[in-house]
């Protein structure tokens, strides 16, 4: 058995009437076995059914590993803890794409080469002038990324290693600054150069809250606090915006295409909007003595309200961002001076009394990294339409991971998920004077 790439000398058996077939079974470094289905519809004539694709696994892939169960999240076998606690944003970077830690020497070059493709041709500002003034900023960050194949398609063939980093790179860099500019757009402030004597946060800090009537100055304890979000969001896996990259650059999509339609897929309110919906339920709620009857309304089953930010599709445990979340919540907080922040108030009580409830416990609904980033994000001057732009900007990195990983694998084929068709046979046309 070798399980260092994906076989095994086990197998499964599949029976259908007299018949049976012998699948084989794969095993990764950890996880699950799966039963390689590959053949299945070759061999036997017939699909799977699997909606969401809650039981299938689409690609191989050494980048991220998530146990649900025990609460672990691993990226390139790093613990996720550890990683936010003790690295940057950019160093993760850096393991994502090439798979190991840098060294000094590497990590240098590697934050100059970023931070040297920060600044988007000047001709960007002028596309951002085509949207209304209440353009919401994702569906500016999903365009202006896009457009970024007109603007740089010296670096779009995706056979050219050296094209392929370049376009690596160029994402990873440029993102922020398109990320700032939509918000200055959408509050009519000019926008703002990045600046290559600052590291990759407080750069976006200062693009995004800097205006050029007075200095500003980076506050170090906020900057961490951005720089450590980027981390906890930067890859998680096979989920739908990944799964969406990956299929785009499956066709031989260019990078920044296959970019723009993660950000697309993220701008889902069940994807990337959570943070933004566990905000809202907070001001609902709106006072701590309100708790119970909120309580007592997610537990009736005839009632629609739902409790955001506890559970995860995923994780059956407690989510291991979400300690840290809370944590730089806190010291954003404590930072800033808001020692009573009603909406904090409300979610650390609410926390308390859920993760005590035994019917919260049973079905280990477990408060995830969106019940604390709404908050923190709320805190640190961001409006709610721009929680899902920083979300995609630290999850462009695991997109390009994914999609660089893809194209690198010998063994990729167009995506091609086939279907339980359940809609009319074949059928006669009819005339339309002699329809009824």
């Amino acid at each position: 058995m070798d399980a260092s790439n994906g076989t095994s000398a086990k197998s499964a058996t599949l029976t259908i009437g007299d018949e049976s077939w012998e699948l084989p079974i794969l095993n990764g470094t950890i996880g699950p076995d799966v039963i390689d289905i590959g053949k299945l519809y070759a061999q036997t004539g017939k699909f799977t059914y699997d909606p969401g694709f809650t039981s299938t696994a689409a690609c191989e892939s050494q980048i991220t590993y998530i146990d649900g169960d025990e609460g672990i999240l691993l990226y390139r076998g790093y613990p996720i803890e550890q990683l936010a606690e003790t690295g940057d944003f950019l160093e993760t970077c850096y393991l994502l794409l090439y798979g190991e830690l840098p060294t000094a020497a590497q990590k240098a070059d590697f934050d100059y080469r970023v931070t040297r493709h920060t600044m988007v041709h000047e001709q960007m500002s002028r596309f951002f002038h085509g949207f209304r003034r209440d353009a919401h900023p994702m569906s500016v960050l999903v365009a202006s990324v896009g457009a970024l194949s007109a603007f740089y398609h010296d670096s779009t063939d995706i056979s050219d290693p050296q094209q392929r980093m370049i376009a690596s790179i160029r994402m990873i860099a440029k993102i922020p600054t398109l990320a700032a500019m939509a918000y200055k757009y959408s509050i009519g402030q000019p926008f703002v150069y990045p600046k290559n004597d600052l590291d990759y946060a407080s750069n976006f800090l200062r693009m995004c809250f800097s205006v050029p009537c007075e200095e500003y100055k980076v506050n170090p304890i906020l900057s961490r606090a951005i720089d450590r979000i980027f981390i906890l969001h930067a890859d998680h896996e096979q989920n739908a915006s990944t799964s969406t990259v990956r299929l785009a650059g499956s066709s031989g999509a260019n990078p920044f295409a296959c970019i723009a339609a993660g950000i697309a897929c993220l701008w889902g309110p069940a994807h990337g909007g959570a943070n933004e919906a566990a905000l809202k339920m907070l001001g609902e709620i709106g006072s701590v003595d309100r708790i119970p009857e909120f309580i007592k309304r997610a537990k009736d089953k005839n009632d629609p309200f739902r409790l955001m930010g506890f559970g995860h599709r995923v994780y059956k445990n407690y989510d291991p961002r979400a300690k840290i979340m809370q944590r730089t919540c806190h010291e954003v907080l404590g930072e800033l001076g808001i020692q009573d922040d009603p909406l904090l108030d409300i979610a650390v009580e609410l926390e308390r009394i859920a993760l005590q409830d035994e019917y919260f416990v049973e079905r280990k609904l477990y408060p995830n990294i969106d019940f604390y980033s709404g908050i923190t994000l709320r805190a640190l001057g961001f409006p709610t339409s721009m929680f899902t732009v920083l979300f995609a900007l630290a999850r462009t990195v695991g997109w390009i991971g994914q999609w660089k990983e893809m194209i690198e694998d010998p063994g990729q084929r167009i995506g091609r998920p086939r279907q339980l068709y359940t809609g009319d046979v074949a059928r006669d046309y009819v005339p339309i004077a002699r329809r009824k």
